[in-house]
């Protein structure tokens, strides 16, 4: 079993960054941040395969940034120029299983970091 500890967060003003954290128990093979806004559907934000190249949602394109540590099973989401359509609980999901990753599709989840953006 993976598990998956998330950190960062907070509440800044449009404009603002932050900066979240998610820290896996062992290693896998692909990761990804989703998020949910309230009365929404949780959507993905950034996938990263195991080609290393990460692929972004079309909203945060230029503004939001991952970086990934393979030494510390690690993979942070750097967000700036934030806007309120940002907000929501930010999940990270991984998933260690190659055939999955292609998909993709993620087993693992972490407990979720609220992220606040107001106008």
């Amino acid at each position: 079993q993976l598990q998956l500890v998330e950190s960062g967060g907070g509440s800044v003003h449009t404009g603002g960054c932050l900066r979240l954290s998610c820290v896996a128990s062992g290693r896998f093979q692909c990761m990804a941040w989703f998020r949910q806004a309230p009365g929404k559907q949780r959507e993905w934000v950034v996938h990263l395969g195991e080609s290393g190249t990460p692929r972004y949602r079309d909203s945060v394109k230029g503004r939001f940034f991952i970086s990934r540590d393979t030494s510390k099973n690690s993979m942070d989401l750097q967000m700036t120029n934030l806007e309120p359509e940002d907000a929501g609980v930010y999940y990270c999901a991984a998933e260690t299983n190659l055939f999955k990753c292609r998909n993709p599709e993620y087993t693992y989840w972490g407990q979720g970091t609220q992220a606040s953006v107001s106008s």
